[in-house]
């Protein structure tokens, strides 16, 4: 849920910049028509190279906002992919250790549930079980995969996936 807020917050940033952008380019164009046609009418003068100097500044604007946006594009689309990336590396070292630790289907479910953060109340609910089977089945884990904690089995996971990026 936390990505999606973020992902959903970067979008907000890259529209506004981009919106921004447009305005600005939409005011360079003004000014650079207006300066044109000053200059037709009545030659240089500290007006039109005020004129001037501002479209100038509304195009240096207008080149960096459009910067800007591309980076922060680009950089949402690496992010995406590396966190695609995790995912993939999770859901294979999920698949390793359950079946390693013979795991069944409901408590490799169970175990899935409690890696992604749910409780015994929410695993319940999701699995259509009673909170005592969810225990249950959390205590098989839990031996099956030498911890003793929920928290324990996440950063089991999370040192398995770290020392893996790391060689």
């Amino acid at each position: 849920m936390r990505m999606i807020g973020r992902r959903r917050a970067l979008e907000h940033r890259i529209t506004l910049i981009a919106v921004i952008v447009i305005l600005q380019l939409a005011a360079t164009l003004f000014f650079l028509v207006d300066v044109t046609g000053d200059l037709r009418a009545d030659g240089s003068g500290v007006h039109i190279a005020a004129e001037a100097g501002a479209a100038i500044a509304l195009l240096v604007g207008v080149v960096f906002g459009a910067a800007q946006v591309r980076w922060l594009v680009l950089r949402a689309r690496q992010d995406e992919a590396a966190v695609a990336a995790a995912k993939g590396a999770l859901a294979d070292l999920a698949r390793l250790r359950f079946s390693d630790w013979k795991l069944t289907a409901a408590e490799a479910d169970v175990a899935l549930f409690a890696l992604k953060g749910c409780d015994v109340a929410e695993i319940a609910a999701l699995r259509g079980a009673a909170a005592g089977t969810v225990r249950a089945q959390l205590a098989r884990v839990y031996a099956k995969a030498g911890v003793n904690s929920q928290s324990a089995l996440m950063a089991l996971f999370l040192e398995e996936l770290v020392e893996a990026g790391e060689g």
